[in-house]
């Protein structure tokens, strides 16, 4: 069992970081941290402590960044399991034995996560607190599969797969993008079966250096890119799209899914504002005649609606309207806003 822990100037966390691996109920592992280049003591931490438990093994490189860390912390890897760990996260004591408990439970599973607890959370920061609510209400596989275009329902650093699987199907890689989103789009796209152990197993930080916060790969254009990519040569592809959400965050996703060749026909919105004109020089129809236009599309494919509205609170609502109609996620409408 191995916990791929990349740091980089992660001084003031690292420690109680590793404290709590070094608490696990499951002992037989290792803990490959790869030092990217820190310019604090982070490196030296890592030593010292190397040196008192030899499960830890250190990685001293250049900075790289993120990506090129976790890349060879995950090649260095040796056990079969490999369980992700952010520097400034608390393992809970149960963690890696309940993941690990999880693949047992469930043969075709792929990926083990968990819930996570926010710690020090600023109450400036209640957006984070509705977005983790949000994350730990994704459990079950179809829950997962449900929310994957939303956002990522599993926080990277709760994260647990076999190392066999995650070389298989190309380990984590730069694209742009934000790199563990599109990793676990990947794996999706591949039929990866995930879920969670229903327990909050890690305590997740929300400080002001995370990389969400400070890296253009994580921009709002960069996680649709992400999405559009894998949308299209997933549940969109070879089939008519209807784009329920004219507003801002519709036109965006659907900027980048024209790019990728996806037949979008048409918009679908309350605005009266909207309603009667284009959108990306597609019709912006009014809701009430979705289920028209669905049964009377004259490509002779039925088309899947995909809704795209950020607003809070419109997904659950545009979920109650598509479920009255008859409608079923992911089989004829998807959300991803």
């Amino acid at each position: 069992m191995s916990v791929l822990l990349p740091v980089y100037d992660a001084a003031s966390t690292l420690e109680a970081c590793l404290d709590s691996l070094g608490n696990q109920t499951l002992t037989d592992i290792e803990i490959v941290a790869v030092d990217d280049g820190s310019t604090d003591d982070s490196a030296a931490i890592l030593d010292e402590r190397a040196k008192a438990d030899p499960r830890i093994r250190v990685l001293h490189r250049d900075h790289q960044g993120v990506v090129d860390a976790a890349q060879a912390g995950l090649v260095a890897c040796r056990g079969r399991y490999v369980a992700r760990m952010d520097a400034d996260d608390l393992a809970y004591p149960e963690r890696l034995a309940k993941q690990v408990g999880l693949f047992a439970a469930d043969p075709a599973l792929k990926v083990a996560s968990c819930l996570v607890e926010v710690l020090d959370a600023a109450p400036e920061r209640q957006g984070f607190v509705r977005y983790v609510e949000w994350v730990n209400s994704a459990v079950e596989a179809a829950d997962i599969e449900r929310e994957r275009f939303i956002e990522l329902p599993m926080p990277n650093p709760t994260t647990m797969a076999r190392r066999v699987d995650l070389l298989k199907i190309g380990g984590i890689r730069e694209t742009g993008w934000p790199e563990d989103y599109e990793l676990w789009l990947r794996a999706a796209h591949a039929g990866w079966r995930m879920a969670k152990v229903p327990e909050v197993l890690l305590g997740w930080r929300d400080g002001p250096d995370r990389l969400t916060r400070t890296d253009s790969r994580y921009s709002v254009e960069n996680f649709l890119r992400a999405k559009s990519h894998y949308l299209a040569r997933g549940p969109l592809a070879g089939r008519p799209v209807i784009m329920w959400g004219a507003g801002k965050m519709g036109r965006r996703l659907s900027k980048h899914l024209l790019r990728h060749g996806v037949d979008l026909v048409g918009f679908v919105d309350i605005d009266q504002r909207k309603i009667g004109g284009t959108s990306r020089n597609r019709p912006v129809h009014d809701v009430v005649e979705l289920p028209a236009l669905l049964d009377h599309h004259d490509v002779g494919i039925r088309p899947v609606v995909l809704a795209a509205v950020s607003s809070y609170g419109a997904r659950a609502l545009i979920r109650e309207r598509l479920n009255g109609w008859g409608l079923t996620e992911t089989v004829d409408y998807w959300c991803a806003a």
